[in-house]
């Protein structure tokens, strides 16, 4: 059965919707839609953290609570969830965040402050113990001008001490069964020429690929909302994967660790912590709590973009790929980009599946250049996969992103490594080879000259890091 309207809980309340323009955003809609005009727009494209409201889903009949960006959610993709703002916090009296915040005098201006509230719910309801280290990993995505952190971090530290329970610990029963009668069907939204479908699996999905000649495929929206935020340009068909229980999954089988296109990063990091442990490293900087809450290594793989970070992870790991159209085929990562944002997809063809083998005895590291240390675009990126006998290197990957128009293998560094010692003389012989393997661009995000001596930087990095156990800062 296909509904043409989408249902979700907006604070307390059960709403429908099928008259809004498809391409309106979460953060929009409640603006000016329901005048909820405590979540700010800052930045529109998911950076600062303004418009940081919280979404409840029901996970095994429990509650599981996520920050997220409304600037770059679509309001079509809150189907079945509860959506909470920061109106709604308060009862009779403040929340325990918000009596954290005005205590240890955590806002100034106040413009970033309700972000800043609605990231420490979600701490809050998730029991986060709030160390430097958790309080830095939750707040990462939300910026503030005049405040200072301190007292900010300071707020989060002592909210527990507000009261561990709230009026959503009380309600929890009540939303828990008003989200139960939210029924997972397809959905197909159509305003005037524009459309968003829901599909609930992966038969219908294919389906609705196979019949229809344009669409977008968003999930997390962290790239393709852009284009509405930033460009002002309206897409007409928009595919929304993030409720399709066929392409949410991960698990380890067969020496592969398996990955649905439509899992959510922040699900992938605990298991990647086990087997690369430096690639879930990594995600702590690809993206704030916000953007791993929704975006995809699907998403990242279909965007195709040069300085996406976790494709040269993926493409040093050897991974493939399961597409999907009417009948499925597997590919090897390393033919899938063809060149810049152009892959091996065919029409009418998507991203079933990421295969990540489990590659025993070998040594994987990867290392993010950015100016901003947190959720910020790298001007390069290197992942590195060496395997070792006896200090002779018998298999070795390294990965870029940034230095071509495509994720790309430094496949004539390799060819010199293999059959060599792993000693410092080969390292030099090898940064000279990268050097000029590479003729990268010059923008706002470095230089060309900066790019290739990094290159170089971080072979060095790597050799000494694997070499003495340690971390090393070039």
């Amino acid at each position: 059965m296909i509904k043409n309207e989408i249902e979700f809980i907006l604070n307390d309340k059960l709403i429908q919707i099928n008259n809004i323009d498809t391409n309106v955003t979460v953060l929009n809609y409640l603006r000016i839609n329901k005048k909820l005009t405590g979540t700010k727009e800052g930045c529109a494209s998911g950076d600062c953290g303004a418009c940081t409201a919280v979404i409840a889903e029901l996970n095994n009949n429990k509650l599981e609570y996520k920050s997220i960006n409304t600037c770059i959610m679509f309001l079509y993709s809150m189907h079945g969830k509860q959506l909470i703002t920061v109106e709604h916090l308060a009862n009779s009296k403040l929340h325990p965040v918000q009596q954290s915040m005005v205590d240890n005098h955590g806002s100034q201006c106040g413009f970033c402050t309700p972000g800043f509230v609605m990231a420490m719910f979600a701490m809050y309801k998730d029991k986060i113990k709030p160390n430097n280290k958790n309080i830095d990993e939750y707040l990462a995505g939300n910026l503030c001008r005049c405040t200072g952190y301190n007292s900010i971090k300071k707020a989060a530290k002592k909210m527990y001490s507000y009261g561990k329970k709230d009026k959503f610990s009380d309600d929890k029963n009540k939303i828990i069964k008003l989200l139960k009668t939210i029924k997972q069907n397809d959905i197909i939204i159509s305003k005037e020429n524009n459309k968003f479908y829901i599909p609930s699996n992966l038969k219908n999905l294919i389906k609705y690929t196979q019949s229809n000649e344009k669409y977008n495929f968003v999930t997390g929206g962290t790239d393709i909302a852009l284009d509405i935020t930033k460009k002002n340009n309206t897409i007409n068909s928009l595919i929304y994967l993030g409720n399709n229980k066929d392409l949410n999954f991960i698990n380890v089988k067969a020496n592969y660790i398996n990955i649905g296109s439509a899992t959510p990063i922040r699900k992938i990091i605990p298991i990647l912590k086990k087997y690369y442990p430096s690639f879930a490293e990594m995600f702590y900087r690809y993206g704030s709590t916000q953007i791993r809450n929704v975006a995809t290594i699907g998403g990242n793989l279909g965007s195709a973009s040069p300085i996406g970070d976790s494709l040269p992870a993926l493409l040093a790991l050897n991974t493939k790929l399961v597409l999907q159209s009417k009948k499925q085929r597997i590919i090897d990562i390393k033919g899938y980009f063809k060149s810049y944002r152009k892959t091996a997809l065919k029409k009418k063809e998507f991203i079933k599946e990421i295969k990540i083998p489990i590659l025993k005895n070998h040594i994987f590291k990867c290392y993010k250049i950015s100016k901003r240390f947190d959720d910020d675009i790298s001007s390069l990126f290197v992942a590195y996969l060496i395997k070792l006998k006896k200090n002779i290197i018998v298999d070795v990957n390294i990965a870029f992103g940034g230095m071509d128009s495509i994720p790309k293998l430094a496949l004539k560094t390799q060819k010199y490594l293999i059959g060599k010692e792993l000693n410092l003389e080969n390292i030099e012989i090898s940064k000279k080879i990268i050097e000029k393997e590479f003729t990268p661009l010059t923008d706002m995000r470095a230089s060309s000259t900066y790019r290739r001596l990094v290159s170089k930087n971080l072979m060095e990095r790597f050799f000494l890091e694997i070499n003495e156990n340690t971390k090393v800062r070039i």
